[in-house]
């Protein structure tokens, strides 16, 4: 059992903004989507043999859509080359900070998401980036949310949490990585690992888990936000 004093993770201002837009995305998508299996970070989800080519990327991307319902058709995937820098290749060492490493847009009445390829060797942070770029769809593209809505950004990660994949989210919000050219440390996403702890621990609690096994996939960080997070609302002052 977590058994240590009861303390919320995050600034109350923060624990109120996370416990509403969930209650909200409940009231918005329905009980289905916060009740589907989480999804964890293994080897087989991903295409048999994934090397992060063209090819495993859209495998990945058209069942995110599926996973997140948004129809295939309804999007289009462009993919950014992979350009490394020629001093981060010769040194070996890089340091990245991005809010998101994709896009999503209207164009012409389409809409497309852009995703850049250095992302494919790195593969939690590229479903974390896909699918926060398919949240921006059901979100802004359904007309959910204001375009003008100063939270958008992160109320798009917290949304990749109410969907499952929070797991992604929350380990690739602060990674350390390693390629055959180089390796180094890359932080995404909007929200700290704190606020991903203690949304996880408020979605589980939605679900009705007090001990959720998945949790153990989280990196250090996270897991013991959430497992605060979990001590905090089972004490019933949350």
């Amino acid at each position: 059992m977590w058994w240590k004093k009861a303390s919320c993770p995050v600034r109350s201002v923060e624990q109120l903004w996370i416990e509403e837009n969930l209650d909200w995305f409940v009231a918005e998508f329905g009980d289905e989507l916060l009740r589907r299996p989480v999804v964890v970070p293994e080897e087989s989800w991903f295409p048999a043999g994934y090397t992060g080519s063209e090819d495993d990327v859209r495998a990945v991307f058209r069942k995110l859509c599926d996973h997140v319902q948004v129809p295939a058709d309804r999007v289009r995937l462009d993919l950014e080359p992979d350009e490394p820098d020629e001093l981060v290749a010769h040194v070996g060492l890089n340091s990245e900070s991005s809010g998101a490493a994709g896009h999503w847009r209207q164009r012409g009445g389409a809409t497309v998401v852009t995703v850049d390829m250095k992302q494919a060797q790195r593969p939690v942070a590229l479903v974390a980036t896909m699918v926060h770029e398919l949240g921006h769809e059901r979100l802004l593209g359904e007309e959910r949310i204001d375009p003008d809505r100063r939270d958008g950004e992160p109320l798009t990660d917290l949304f990749t949490v109410f969907v499952g994949f929070g797991i992604f989210s929350a380990n690739a919000s602060f990674e350390f990585y390693r390629t055959h050219t180089h390796y180094g440390t890359s932080k995404l996403g909007y929200l700290t690992e704190a606020m991903y702890g203690y949304a996880l621990a408020r979605y589980a609690w939605l679900r009705g888990e007090s001990e959720p096994a998945w949790a153990e996939r989280l990196d250090t960080n996270p897991r013991e936000w959430i497992k605060q997070g979990l001590r905090f609302l089972e004490a019933g002052v949350g």
